[in-house]
């Protein structure tokens, strides 16, 4: 099976991006049906602009790349011929997209024996387009590439921190842990969806904790914040493999800090 590299991997991003946006942002703060897809009391909104997403996603990968495998939000996985695939969210974020909110994102990226290498985020209406992958991240924007490097961050005390929803912990132990976590750092923020990942990248922000994830919604960002320096595991500090619990810190030493009262 021939391997892929960096500068392909990264051309195809921008084409992919390009493509989302042909059926997102035209939806955007639009008049748009939401269906509910939870089978039970809960509420996991989905539109026409993510499935219109998605399958347009799939159908450049599968033409590009016929031989790799995908995942996806919205559709059935197709299997791949060896060891590489790819992992889409088309809208990460839809609650934010229905509500006419430009934290929302595309997410996609590119898994080398299921586990996460290159990953985009991407964000039409803001233009801004967050790609990483073995040790090169960046920030495309009209007006040029930026080199990503999350900032130093080491105290609790002084970091920033993010997560996308408190409702995303259940009662109990996780909500207990995110509030012994939060109440030690200066600055608390909800709303981010995927887009805090990338600030946390960008340096602006210190902290990313969240709890129910899929993979598709953590899968693409970890090779962005990793790339820029960052470390993303789970609560246990173990590596993220198929979604649930997950820390995404500036440095090693936020990352043991916010560990020790995760787990406490």
């Amino acid at each position: 099976m021939p391997t892929i590299d960096q500068t392909t991997v990264w051309l195809f991003f921008e084409e992919l991006a390009e493509i989302a946006a042909s059926e997102t942002l035209p939806r955007f703060r639009s008049i748009l049906a939401v269906e509910n897809k939870s089978s039970d009391r809960g509420f996991d909104p989905v539109t026409v602009a993510d499935r219109a997403a998605e399958a347009a996603l799939r159908r450049s990968i599968e033409l590009r790349f016929p031989d790799h495998g995908i995942q996806g939000e919205e559709a059935d996985d197709k299997v791949g011929e060896g060891r590489f695939s790819w992992i889409i969210d088309p809208i990460d974020g839809t609650r934010s997209f229905m509500s006419g909110m430009p934290t929302w994102g595309t997410l996609v990226g590119l898994l080398d024996n299921a586990r996460p290498r290159f990953g985009m985020m991407s964000q039409p209406y803001v233009g801004d387009c967050f790609v990483g992958g073995e040790g090169r991240a960046e920030l495309v924007t009209a007006n040029g590439v930026s080199i990503l490097q999350c900032r130093p961050a080491t105290s609790l005390g002084t970091a920033t921190l993010f997560s996308t929803s408190p409702d995303m912990f259940a009662t109990g132990f996780e909500r207990e842990a995110f509030g012994r976590l939060s109440v030690k750092t200066r600055l608390l923020r909800f709303g981010a969806d995927c887009y805090g990942y990338c600030l946390l990248a960008a340096g602006h922000v210190d902290l990313v904790v969240e709890a129910n994830l899929e993979f598709h919604d953590i899968a693409p960002l970890i090779p962005i914040v990793e790339s820029a320096g960052g470390v993303v595991t789970d609560w246990s500090g173990a590596p993220v493999v198929g979604g649930g619990q997950v820390v995404a810190a500036a440095s090693e030493e936020l990352l043991e800090a916010s560990l020790a009262l995760l787990t406490a």
